[in-house]
């Protein structure tokens, strides 16, 4: 199995103690615990234990820090997405590749994937995200077509339905899966993928 492409960005060196890397996880902690639009510049300069100013010797504005956060997200799907273009191999085994590399990206960016799907269009940039989300849905659901013109699954089912049912079940993880739970990330990526193509029936 391939690797899921990665992107790491260096973090910006700010004040002593912070960088912009860590203010930027403790900021989207506080935006999924209270909602973004509730989450005022006071409020994270106190969860910092620091001052207005010296968040914005990190970033320009509370929006940049969103924009940083859903790029933490949406860039690695994105990349997944041009690797998956790449891949030589069955449409079914591109299928599972999608699969696979988007449940390891939610588990690795748990955390800003959150964000990613709590995302209400409130503004430009939030709109854009949730157009760049779209994407990965239409990408699926070609993905879905072409397995089910080659044989590879089952024909009866619509695609655009299959490929929402498919993100919805993946999504989910967010909500409930923690590492330090007793089911490990390769557990749990296996037993999707399995549900996913096998179902709930035992195989006769």
């Amino acid at each position: 199995m391939e690797s899921t492409p990665t992107v790491t960005q260096p973090a910006k060196r700010g004040r002593p103690g912070y960088d912009q890397e860590t203010v930027l996880q403790i900021a989207v902690e506080a935006f999924n615990e209270h909602g973004y639009d509730a989450t005022s510049m006071g409020k994270l300069a106190d969860r910092l234990g620091i001052s207005k100013s010296a968040i914005y010797h990190h970033v320009p504005s509370k929006e940049d820090l969103l924009r940083l956060a859903l790029d933490e997200a949406l860039i690695p799907l994105e990349s997944m997405i041009d690797e998956v273009k790449k891949h030589e191999g069955t449409s079914e085994e591109r299928l599972e590749f999608f699969l696979r590399s988007t449940v390891r990206i939610l588990i690795a960016k748990r955390a800003y994937v959150t964000l990613l799907l709590r995302l209400r269009g409130n503004t430009e940039l939030e709109r854009t995200a949730l157009q760049r989300r779209r994407e990965m849905d239409r990408q699926l659901s070609e993905l879905v077509v072409l397995a089910q013109r080659d044989g590879q699954i089952r024909q009866d089912l619509e695609s655009r339905a299959t490929a929402r049912l498919l993100f919805g079940m993946i999504n989910s993880v967010v909500d409930w899966y923690r590492l330090e739970g007793p089911l490990d990330a390769v557990t749990l990526e296996n037993h999707a993928i399995t549900l996913l193509f096998d179902g709930l029936h035992p195989k006769r």
